[in-house]
């Protein structure tokens, strides 16, 4: 049965001074077919590594164009997909579409289409949440993970600041998304950063991910999610051969130090965290110390 979506005109994309970017599009990944999905892909294509740039809600792939800079003039390539309900992918209208079987399948036909090997896991907030279960159903193809911002919930209470977001995305009568993320940055933000943010989502009706996102974080026992959490625990813990960075947004009340200390405990081999105090929760808006960092530290600057 078809599903059915939005597709945001492109006009809404065509002021965009800081991610002059050309999305590539497919619309027949298996499973998924007529839905068509979104991503950037910069560097060379025959590059050693490609970092795969996975971003979470309600933003879309332009939340990386400070870091994808820093790896494309590393000389890598970078792919940087904008989930189905973001971005310029297409933006299934029912709630009950947005499942975390629903986003993770498509990721993982993503991957399986481009056939990406040696890839860096780039990941924050649900990038992190549906990205950091795809390692261990690869095989071998990722290699190293930068890890910001995001958890692996298994049914138990995350934070006070995410019980506030959940409530407020469950009874809003709207959510602006590019206020939210401005706010978050603070001082470097800028009219153009708050346009990209909200030109997904021309009225409310685009904005069902935006809305079904946080109800979905498995934070309760039984939720739907807990038991595929609770494999890629395992799997970062006991599996995974590859190297880790993280870095963490001092100023996210959300998933913030704790948070993300608890899960930097959980990944064999994560080295001290990187923090970012100027950082709140989209840390990628100070992404490009990040990159460079991590570069260095993954050998590949």
């Amino acid at each position: 049965m078809a599903i059915e979506a939005l597709r945001t005109p492109e006009e809404r994309f065509s002021v965009l001074p800081s991610f002059p970017y050309a999305p590539n599009y497919v619309e027949d990944l298996p499973g998924y077919e007529g839905l068509r999905m979104a991503w950037i892909d910069e560097g060379p294509a025959d590059a050693e590594t490609t970092f795969l740039c996975l971003h979470g809600e309600p933003t879309w792939s332009y939340l990386y164009r400070h870091m994808l800079k820093e790896f494309v003039a590393a000389g890598h390539r970078v792919v940087a997909p904008d989930l189905f309900g973001f971005g310029r992918s297409d933006k299934p209208v029912h709630d009950a579409d947005y499942t975390i079987d629903f986003h993770r399948g498509s990721l993982l036909a993503l991957v399986e289409r481009l056939d990406l090997t040696n890839v860096a896991l780039v990941c924050q907030d649900w990038g992190g949440i549906l990205g950091l279960t795809l390692p261990m159903d690869t095989g071998d193809r990722f290699t190293r993970a930068l890890i910001m911002n995001t958890g692996l919930p298994i049914g138990e209470f995350l934070s006070e600041g995410f019980a506030f977001w959940k409530n407020f995305a469950a009874t809003a009568p709207e959510i602006p998304a590019g206020g939210l993320v401005v706010a978050d940055i603070g001082d470097p933000a800028n009219i153009f950063d708050a346009l990209a943010y909200d030109a997904p989502f021309p009225d409310d009706s685009y904005k069902a991910g935006v809305r079904r996102f946080p109800q979905l974080v498995p934070v309760e026992p039984d939720m739907d999610g807990i038991d595929l959490m609770k494999r890629a625990r395992a799997f970062w813990s006991t599996d995974w051969t590859g190297e880790s960075f993280m870095a963490i947004g001092l100023r996210d009340g959300v998933l913030g130090k704790d948070v993300m200390e608890e899960l930097r405990g959980v990944i064999q081999g994560c080295p001290e965290a990187m923090d970012v105090p100027q950082a709140g929760h989209f840390v990628q808006e100070y992404g490009g110390p990040i990159a460079k960092a991590a570069l260095a530290h993954f050998g590949l600057a």
